[in-house]
């Protein structure tokens, strides 16, 4: 007859693996171990939402840009290439491409400041700030990880789709706020999820799986605008936001709560059912294994805000989240600011962006491999002070083609360090708190982003230091808010703010022994 409960060993007192589980983290760990068809089936699932976050993350780029204009009379002593467009009749001219294909033309602001112009960006990186500071407690307290994951991804690819009937710039700008807003809280969702439901070994690996999917969905843009690139800008939105929606269904229809979340909610049942859907494993062998698991309460009351009060009230984890988000203004103002501003250094659109969209394909490869070899404080520091020389580098050096190098190497090391960024700060922090953290930290990245437009269009105006020069000095100063975290490398993710002080504690009393 069959055991009825494999999970419990058969071997004597002094085998260490007959030793109850202590944590939670160690029940995951053993039923992990042999089934990772479903954990990968669903880690990919969760993870393909990076692909349409990607997507609307860059899509003004092509749908916002400045489209290229000619002299419709020769000769004309008026009309030349080098003219101010604003100083001539509108018969003098006409755009290259139909007026619909990007909303300068389409609007007619080829004259409007660069306020107005700006908007539309700007907007979409203010709504990712409050959408990550209003939404960012939900997945830690009432929603769980999966719905507001699904809540999200809905929210940004609906407002994506009527986008596409915008009738002027301050309806198209208020949508991509809320396009912006409903954006905020996927990435974080999607790595925290995906992390949870693996083993120790496979945590980092996995999470960077959700980067390339972004790389993806950011790579295929180039594609998608080029074959468009004499249709209106509203079909490139009809062509990202339709598939949004569906994968949407489909997270509803199939993706799993997080088992740690669903155990400190005090939701063991469910806690047990997915647990056993992702490790094969029958339920009274599960409840045998969670009941010996004593659920350390929270010292203070939960409620909706409480995950941000965690944050703030403890000094230790304020600290740790005040640097992290430093680290991040700096990573984030690079990230997201070299592939909106290398139109400034005279480039083909269509090409530069498929750099610097591939570059970040070795760049999570080499992460992908080495993720569980590196030291996360040298490791990101490393990457972060050469994404700074070489972004300073772009304004020193004269020859374009070394330019673009130097740029793409920038990006590169900013979107490893990046990678790494989001992978320690999922370990720095313990289960009730972690999205909350891991959204608090993807909120300096978009302030970061949020300037780099700002110093973008000042390099394009007035000195093309106020751009890749500030990215590089910004990046380089942020780095120095590393030495003050611990190393994570190989560490037990904890549950509770209560677990993750005690075992700090022994941690320190260990090293000092």
């Amino acid at each position: 007859m069959a055991d009825p409960t494999p999970l419990l060993p058969h071997s004597t007192s002094s085998d260490p693996i007959s030793t109850p589980p202590i944590s939670l983290d160690s029940v995951i760990e053993r039923v992990t171990t042999n089934s990772a068809w479903p954990q990968l089936l669903q880690a990919i699932l969760v993870s393909m939402s990076w692909f349409f976050d990607g997507q609307q993350t860059f899509i003004t780029v092509y749908t916002d840009a400045e489209p290229t204009w000619h002299c419709t009379e020769h000769p004309n002593t008026t009309c030349r290439s080098t003219s101010n467009i604003c100083d001539l009749s509108t018969s003098a001219w006409a755009w290259d491409r139909p007026s619909s294909t990007t909303i300068i033309s389409d609007f007619n602001l080829q004259c409007a400041s660069s306020l107005i112009s700006g908007l539309p960006a700007s907007a979409f990186f203010f709504g990712c700030l409050m959408g990550g500071f209003i939404l960012a407690t939900l997945a830690d307290s009432s929603l769980g990880r999966r719905n507001l994951l699904f809540l999200s991804c809905f929210t940004m690819c609906v407002a994506s789709l009527i986008t596409a009937f915008s009738t002027n710039i301050f309806v198209y700008a208020a949508l991509r706020f809320i396009s912006g807003f409903g954006r905020a809280s996927i990435g974080a969702c999607a790595l925290v999820l995906s992390t949870e439901i693996v083993s120790r070994k496979w945590r980092g690996r996995i999470g960077i799986a959700g980067f390339f999917c972004f790389t993806f969905g950011f790579l295929s843009l180039p594609g998608i605008a080029y074959v468009n690139r004499y249709s209106s800008w509203r079909t490139l939105y009809m062509w990202t936001s339709v598939p949004g929606i569906l994968y949407c269904v489909l997270v509803f229809l199939f993706a799993s709560e997080s088992p740690k979340w669903l155990f400190t909610r005090g939701r063991k049942d469910e806690a047990v059912a997915t647990l056993g859907r992702l490790g094969h494993w029958n339920h009274s062998s599960l409840n045998l294994y969670l009941s010996s698991i004593p659920l350390l309460e929270e010292s203070a009351e939960v409620d909706l805000f409480s995950s941000l009060k965690n944050l703030f009230e403890k000094k230790w984890a304020f600290r740790r989240t005040l640097a992290l988000m430093s680290v991040g203004f700096g990573v984030g103002m690079v990230y997201y600011g070299m592939p909106l501003g290398v139109g400034n250094l005279g480039f083909n659109i269509y090409l530069s962006l498929t750099l610097n969209a591939m570059s970040e394909i070795p760049s999570f490869a080499l992460t992908l491999f080495f993720i569980g070899k590196w030291n996360r404080k040298s490791s990101l520091l490393t990457f972060m002070m050469i994404s700074g020389v070489c972004s300073i580098m772009c304004v020193v050096v004269s020859s374009k083609w070394l330019q673009i190098g130097l740029e793409i190497v920038s990006f590169f090391s900013a979107n490893t360090a990046f990678s790494i960024l989001m992978i320690y700060t999922l370990e720095l922090f313990p289960t009730c708190v972690r999205n909350s953290a891991t959204s608090m930290v993807r909120q300096g990245l978009v302030i970061g982003a949020i300037f780099s437009p700002v110093l973008i269009s000042a390099g394009r105006n007035y000195n093309e230091f106020f751009s890749y020069g500030v990215f590089g000095v910004v990046i380089i100063c942020c780095g120095v808010f590393v030495f003050s975290l611990p190393e994570t490398k190989g560490v037990a993710l904890c549950d509770t703010m209560d677990e993750q002080e005690r075992k700090e504690v022994t941690d320190q009393i260990n090293t000092s022994a």
